[in-house]
């Protein structure tokens, strides 16, 4: 399961840099691409191509981004980059839970100043670990931004080419299920994902990944929240 930020990212990513490609009907130099992904979204993600083509098409662009071998290869290597921050908040919220357990089993055995003060300490704890969650999320979503709007402005060109040489008119974006889009129903004979990522792996000439064991993925900053939370003090 992808993150939601990937979600509300694709709906300015999306229109704002393949629906430049597709005005255009060619391949635009990089630097094009990456001004247009600046304007802000205004319609839902849809690609209009110049052919003379009739059909209607439809694509997963954040299956197709993250199933691309560029996007297994830099998203595996950004779970293992965040790997230490995750390790130093599980830290963190296993110290969180301790001082909980403590206090709840030591419940009525300490006296008012000490009962205080570990309340105090785990209250303290808490906004540190929360304040350490909240700032690694957003530099794994920065990260995670890169990384797709990276590939996403390489893989529009392939996108818009695929579909005026097989006919399509227009190609529609599934990545959002309805009713978050307003597409609510589609057929896989018009789904060009599988054609696209596999076009885009032989232009990038990017081998696959060695398997993980495990599906890619973007990763998540945020570790499991405390269990827990500390009782106010006795009055």
């Amino acid at each position: 399961m992808t993150s939601k930020f990937l979600r509300s990212f694709l709906a300015i990513a999306v229109v704002s840099m393949i629906s430049a490609w597709a005005q255009t009907g060619s391949a635009a130099a990089p630097s094009e691409a990456a001004g247009a992904a600046s304007a802000p979204a205004t319609t839902t993600p849809t690609t209009i191509a110049t052919g003379t083509g009739s059909k209607v098409g439809t694509i997963n662009i954040e299956q197709a981004v993250i199933g691309s071998n560029e996007g297994q290869r830099d998203f595996q290597a950004l779970q293992k980059k965040l790997e230490p921050k995750q390790n130093e908040l599980k830290q963190q919220n296993d110290e969180l839970e301790s001082l909980q357990k403590q206090l709840q089993t030591q419940e009525g055995k300490l006296n008012e100043d000490a009962r205080a003060t570990l309340v105090k300490q785990i209250e303290t704890k808490k906004k540190s670990f929360d304040r350490a969650v909240q700032d690694a999320q957003e530099d794994a979503q920065n990260q995670q931004k890169e990384i797709f709007q990276r590939i996403l402005q390489k893989m529009a060109p392939v996108i818009i080419k695929h579909a005026q040489e097989t006919g399509f008119a227009m190609i529609v974006d599934t990545s959002n299920p309805w009713p978050q889009s307003p597409i609510l129903w589609y057929g896989d004979s018009g789904d060009i994902t599988k054609a696209v990522v596999d076009l885009y792996n032989t232009q990038s000439g990017i081998a696959a990944p060695a398997p993980s064991g495990a599906a890619t993925k973007p990763p998540s900053a945020r570790p499991a929240a405390p269990k827990t939370t500390a009782p106010p003090a006795k009055q």
